[in-house]
């Protein structure tokens, strides 16, 4: 079940969180909010923007014991809706590493080579666009609004300005989604020739628009089908998967988020972010106004946390890293069990890694660790 490129892959992923520390900077305002969409985000809430760029920039600014950033990541909401140099004035206060790697979600209708430009200045070398489907029917049917003539220009955009690393993210399985409209969407995507491609099964979200039109729910079949066609595509156009939903270039894997995948520590800022260190993990307040209040009164806007005791820790891990390439220690499972499992997963002897198939059933893989 190996593709091409993940000879290579492998040695170029880290194996352990050292050395990584991440920084996520969450924006969320939206002009439109996506029929699938569950995230902290907000669309009646623009003229709280300047306020609440100044909270960010004041948390980030007060917050201990917060290494130099190997990887930020700007995610929303639509980061784009902040004028591009207040968003990166708040970027300004995080400490970071001459070779961090600099993420901006990007919506494709939002964007010009004059704002990636404001990005690159500051230090930004690398963008996330939110494609979804290069089909107009199917955006429709997400809830979405962009043109996806304007993901075209703004990868020509981002690389005019100097942003020359770029991942491009798409959504199988939505209502009315074809196999040929899916196959339409990921050949037009390679044609842009990106560095990345996160490629997400549509899932559906307790309280949105999509979780309440069962019509319009996905099939799990088609999914699977779906998920055969990109990696297919994609491991034929030089892409190797990495991570069950990620396909990159060679060395043009997420720093970030393997940060995330290997356990590592980060920090996040703004409404319900998350942070992780040694096990523990805390979050913010939901709401942007709320967040304002707190951090104007104390300087941060924790909402709750929890501390993960030794074992948690050490199946958490194992969860995350067996949907990456580097995969678990063959000892992970028990030898009866990887029997039963010989469709699912394949060992080398010393580690036990997905199969295609595997990674279609990543989270009942999962339960079996020990």
């Amino acid at each position: 079940m190996n593709g091409p490129g993940d000879e290579a892959m492998s040695r170029s992923l880290p194996a352990t969180s050292e050395g990584l520390f991440g920084v996520y900077v969450h924006i969320p305002f939206c002009r439109h909010r996506c029929d699938y969409c569950a995230f902290a985000t907000f669309t009646d809430k623009d003229h709280i923007i300047a306020e609440y760029l100044s909270a960010m920039s004041r948390e980030i600014e007060l917050a201990t014991d917060v290494p130099d950033s190997t990887s930020i990541f700007v995610g929303g909401g639509t980061p784009t809706r902040v004028p591009p140099r207040d968003l990166v004035a708040v970027l300004s206060c995080v400490r970071r590493t001459t070779d961090a790697e600099v993420t901006i979600e990007c919506n494709p209708d939002d964007v010009s080579e004059e704002s990636f430009r404001i990005y690159a200045s500051a230090g930004v070398n690398r963008i996330s666009l939110g494609v979804q489907s290069m089909r107009v029917h199917v955006l429709q049917s997400l809830g979405r609004t962009h043109d996806p003539e304007n993901v075209r220009r703004a990868v020509e955009s981002a690389r005019a300005a100097g942003i020359d690393n770029i991942n491009l993210d798409i959504i199988y399985g939505a209502h009315g989604e074809s196999l040929d409209d899916w196959e339409a969407t990921v050949r037009g995507v390679i044609a842009l020739e990106p560095d990345h491609v996160s490629a997400y099964g549509l899932t559906v979200e307790a309280g949105t628009p999509l979780a309440e039109d069962r019509a319009r729910h996905p099939d799990d079949d088609v999914q699977a089908e779906m998920y055969d066609c990109v990696d297919d595509i994609l491991g034929s156009s030089g892409f190797a998967n990495y991570e069950v939903s990620n396909w990159a270039k060679p060395n043009r894997e997420s720093r970030h988020n393997f940060t995330y995948w290997l356990q590592g520590d980060y920090r996040g800022f703004g409404t319900a972010a998350h942070s992780h260190h040694r096990g523990a993990r805390w979050w913010n307040v939901r709401t942007p106004e709320r967040y304002i209040e707190l951090v104007r009164e104390r300087g941060e806007a924790e909402s709750a946390r929890e501390v993960l005791d030794e074992e948690q820790q050490r199946i958490e891990s194992l969860q995350l890293v067996l949907r990456t390439r580097l995969g678990v220690p063959i000892d992970a499972f028990a030898p009866d069990d990887l029997a039963l499992m010989e469709d699912l997963v394949v060992s080398d002897g010393e580690r036990v890694r997905l199969t295609r198939a595997g990674r279609l059933l990543a989270n009942e893989v999962s339960m079996r660790l020990r």
